[in-house]
């Protein structure tokens, strides 16, 4: 039994770890009645004439009941999963497994902590199964000693504040002297303390427009168009648009939202405010299919002066007219950089990155990524990155700040250490202002704790 009582342990402490549902997240408090049932046979003591541990658990005959509500319990959520319980019991004694005793009276006050697995299962699931660990104190007519308690039960709900409660609690005296038991429970469970100002069914805790009627797929926030985009997300709320746009809608189909087009029943470009296609500069191409609407040019040219080099580039502002280039570079090639697929590739490596908590040194067994990632940077050496830090929102914002441009700066040293030119890199830390996942929860904080290396040229 002592393994069981361990093994209930190491359940309740890691998996209020690693799981942050609650029981009943809303409505804390939680109120319980009904029957016990006290067996003093199957404890583990056959060379005193009891049974052995569950030996004939399920025997009846050797329950002791009496035909009335004999317990009740008050619970409080404090978080992570756990509940806080108080309980008091009575009972009469007149059975030890199926030999009969004289009556005697039974009474127990009892406290403890229980997890429930409700949202393991299913979130606001029907079953809520639950382990407990606690203590209590029990007479047996004047006769009081205390008990270590294991629990173990499971709550049916079959409304969203009443649940049919079953439970069975294993409590063993702390002396030989005195008896150890099973107490047995059945009866109902009644929870409340949940607010839902706007009546929409999301509770207030946990309603992002606790004042505003909404839908509980965005959180409580109202979709007032309907076009299932909240209205906070959606740029145009009163009016039903698709999400590519944002909400918006294009009643004429030319790619300019309704919002921004002087000519909302007659296609038009972009350019010209969604109104029909002029041609500026008079070359006889429509600015719409005009490469170069201001300045007149041929027709074979997308309306463009000459370009030798066909980089979209004229001749006259192409600094490179013989060798295809960009634009943001006057038409010159884009200095060797990697590919999109290396710089994914080297953002994967970075965010696996380890620091010591709460420090900037690198951890050991980060050196193979860190060397995997120094070859990328080998191969493009005209190429300049920079080495961006950032943390979770824990801690003050002051210290994560700092924390970043630790961590950056110590990436950036090492990289230079290992053959890595000094002029090719600048390290920055964010610290906790630019998130991509839910600092309310662990993986959005894991996320957000990350080094990116993105190119600059």
């Amino acid at each position: 039994m002592k393994n069981i009582f361990k093994f209930l342990a190491v359940c309740a402490i890691a998996l209020s770890a690693t799981v942050t549902q609650a029981q009943d997240e809303s409505n804390k408090w939680a109120f319980s009645i009904g029957m016990n049932a006290i067996d003093l046979y199957p404890v583990g003591e056959a060379d005193q004439g009891l049974g052995d541990y569950f030996e004939n658990f399920f025997d009846v005959d050797s329950y002791n009941i009496i035909p009335a509500p004999s317990r009740i319990q008050v619970g409080y959520y404090v978080g992570d999963g756990i509940v806080a319980t108080g309980a008091l019991a009575v009972n009469n004694i007149d059975r030890v497994g199926e030999s009969s005793i004289d009556a005697v009276t039974y009474f127990s006050a009892d406290a403890g902590l229980q997890y429930g697995f409700r949202n393991l299962i299913k979130k606001n699931g029907v079953l809520d199964p639950f382990v407990g660990l606690g203590g209590g104190y029990n007479w047996v007519d004047s006769e009081g000693f205390g008990t270590f308690n294991g629990t173990v039960g499971i709550d049916f709900y079959f409304s969203e504040n009443i649940a049919f409660n079953l439970q069975t609690t294993y409590k063993h005296a702390f002396e030989d002297a005195n008896p150890k038991h099973f107490q047995h429970v059945a009866g109902l469970k009644f929870t409340w303390g949940g607010t839902d100002t706007d009546g929409d069914g999301v509770y207030d805790n946990v309603d992002a427009c606790p004042n505003v009627a909404g839908l509980e797929q965005f959180m409580g926030c109202p979709d007032s168009d309907k076009d299932g985009i909240e209205d906070s997300k959606d740029n145009c709320p009163n009016a039903f648009g698709p999400a590519e746009s944002m909400g918006c809608p294009d009643t004429d189909g030319d790619g300019t939202l309704d919002k921004d087009d002087n000519c909302v029943n007659e296609a038009g470009p972009a350019y010209n405010n969604g109104c029909p296609d002029p041609d500026s500069d008079g070359d006889g191409v429509l600015d719409s299919k005009d490469k170069c609407k201001m300045v007149a040019g041929p027709a074979s040219n997308n309306g463009c002066p000459t370009d030798r080099d066909n980089d979209g580039v004229v001749d006259a502002d192409d600094k490179c007219p013989d060798v295809a280039g960009i634009a943001s570079l006057a038409g010159c090639p884009k200095p060797a950089a990697p590919t999109a697929q290396e710089q994914a590739q080297l953002n994967a490596y970075a965010k696996t990155i380890l620091f010591d908590t709460a420090k900037a040194n690198i951890k050991a067994e980060s050196a193979k990524v860190l060397s995997d990632i120094t070859a990328i940077l080998k191969k493009y050496p005209s190429a300049k990155f920079s080495i961006d830090g950032h943390t979770d929102s824990v801690g003050s914002a002051t210290f994560n700040q700092k924390l970043s441009d630790s961590r950056a700066n110590e990436v950036k040293n090492y990289l230079i250490k290992n053959g890595i030119e000094e002029n090719r890199l600048t390290s920055v830390g964010y610290g906790e202002a630019r998130p991509v996942g839910d600092n309310k929860t662990r993986a959005g904080r894991a996320q957000n704790r990350r080094v990116e290396i993105n190119l600059m040229n």
